[in-house]
């Protein structure tokens, strides 16, 4: 009888963690995980700064796997929202999701804005969907790119593949400095995952 492939991947002392205080989330990410049947594959680099992008973005299902993803790992995750979000009750909330409110009006643009964060932080893992919505779109956004050139980091690709519920772990890719080269190598690795509506190409 073959084993069975774990729930989740080993945890690298330098991932950015949340604290113990979070057992009764992570057990919930667990349970979600393990009551639709997903697992995360793969393993998580042992790197305290990165960006992290997940595809095929095609359902609101993806936000359900993720978070539980998320919070089962245990790992502090950022993204960007926009600042006018930030209002009682719903701020206390996204800063506890890690959501990092944006000033859209700075002279510094978004891009900009997350260089800075990351350079500053001694660990961030920084997230976004390079596609940008949830439809099928013929060039992805480069913000993610752009964002881990500037900041010297490694974007760490993520997948949803939903004839395996698995959400998966990818390898490491460290940008050369041709943007359009790079952006092509990465959608390319995509092209075995299939998400709840459709594939990345």
């Amino acid at each position: 009888m073959a084993a069975r492939a774990p729930l989740l991947p080993a945890i690298p002392p330098s991932m950015p963690q949340v604290g113990r205080q979070h057992r009764l989330s992570r057990w919930i990410g667990r349970s979600v995980l393990r009551v639709g049947g997903w697992r995360v594959a793969g393993t998580l680099p042992d790197v305290p700064r990165l960006v992290l992008i997940a595809a095929p973005h095609s359902s609101n299902w993806d936000g359900v796997w993720g978070m539980a993803a998320k919070l089962a790992l245990g790992f502090d995750v950022r993204v960007l929202g926009k600042d006018s979000l930030f209002w009682w009750p719903l701020s206390p909330l996204l800063h506890r999701l890690g959501v990092i409110p944006v000033d859209r009006s700075r002279p510094q643009g978004v891009v900009e804005q997350a260089v800075e964060m990351i350079r500053d932080s001694p660990r961030m893992w920084f997230a976004l969907t390079p596609e940008g919505t949830r439809s099928r779109v013929a060039r992805w956004k480069s913000g993610f790119w752009k964002i881990a050139d500037a900041a010297q980091v490694p974007v760490l690709m993520a997948y949803f593949h939903y004839p395996e519920r698995t959400i998966g772990i990818g390898p490491l890719f460290r940008t050369t400095g041709d943007m359009q080269a790079d952006m092509a190598a990465i959608r390319a690795w995509y092209r075995p995952w299939m998400g709840r509506n459709r594939g990345t190409v």
